[in-house]
């Protein structure tokens, strides 16, 4: 097992903006305390990696700084070589992840999740997707047949979902805030919307009922698991109500069903929006701390 990060992870931003990108470093010095030896830094995804999910122009867009602002204000950062440069690493670390999945049994990403961005936009946060550049890079390697995503951040996938729509080869599952972005959602191959203030049980009803089907369905070689912290009762984007231990229950949950099924899985972070952002982190670092508890020893 291996875990994955960079310091490329936290983007420097202007003064005042929203998104909290300390809790990449944050996370990295929370792990060390106890997975040191497993940390590794990633590669970067070259253009040809990212091609398997991204249409070439709008990846020449990207490494060339000649997005339009409103492309920009999509995504929600502005242009920058760090920018591309950190996109790459993130997607770079999931690749890296799922090879040590398949090798080892799992591999983290401490970054990445970033399943809003689609073929040819960037959103949310999100530039490239990570997710799907990586199953199918596994693909075109031989090395599985077929993926299953599942996305438990607190926001529908909605780019993985529309690159994957004629697909059948990537399975993709989002369980998230019905009210929550995006407000206009694509359609998952299995999507679970919940309410507002959902709590810790009947989220974990609804995600234990849907498991054994999802695997029965799907049929992976390899699992990509994006593990939001978002859910969070504290997270401000969040609005899902769920407590750090309904959250470390989902973790179990979702890889004990890879168990299981002999499955391999490769963790991404996800979202994690909480104030303070050591909330969020706390979460993620338990997250974490499970996958070592279970695969630390197969290195």
């Amino acid at each position: 097992m291996q875990i994955f990060y960079i310091d490329h992870f936290s983007l420097p931003l202007p003064p005042g903006h929203r998104f909290p990108m300390e809790k990449y470093a944050l996370l990295r010095q929370a792990v060390a305390e106890f997975a040191q030896p497993l940390l590794a830094e990633p590669d970067a995804a070259s253009a040809i990696e990212l091609a398997l999910a991204h249409d070439p122009d709008y990846i020449s867009q990207v490494f060339s700084g000649t997005l339009s602002a409103a492309a920009q204000r999509e995504i929600g950062f502005p242009w920058s070589a760090a920018l591309v440069e950190r996109s790459r690493r993130s997607v770079g670390a999931t690749i890296a992840a799922c090879r040590s999945a398949l090798w080892s049994g799992c591999g983290v990403n401490l970054a990445g999740g970033t399943h809003h961005a689609s073929r040819q936009t960037g959103s949310g946060f999100c530039v490239f997707n990570d997710l799907v550049v990586a199953l199918r890079l596994m693909q075109q390697e031989g090395r599985i047949r077929r993926g299953l995503v599942i996305d438990l951040d607190v926001h529908q996938g909605n780019g993985t979902a529309a690159l994957c729509q004629d697909d059948p080869s990537i399975y993709t599952f989002s369980m998230h805030g019905a009210g929550n972005f995006p407000f206009r959602k694509v359609a998952s191959d299995w999507d679970i919307e919940l309410p507002d203030h959902t709590g810790d049980g009947p989220y974990l009803a609804a995600l234990s009922a849907a498991l054994p089907a999802l695997f029965a369905q799907a049929r992976p070689d390899l699992v990509i698991y994006l593990a939001g912290a978002d859910p969070l009762a504290a997270d401000r984007l969040g609005k899902l109500s769920l407590s750090a231990d309904g959250l470390a229950q989902r973790d179990r949950l979702v890889l004990d069903a890879c168990a299981q099924h002999a499955m391999p899985v490769a963790l991404c972070m996800g979202g994690g929006y909480a104030q303070p952002i050591s909330a969020s982190v706390a979460v993620q670092t338990e997250t974490v701390r499970e996958t070592c508890r279970r695969y630390a020893h197969s290195r």
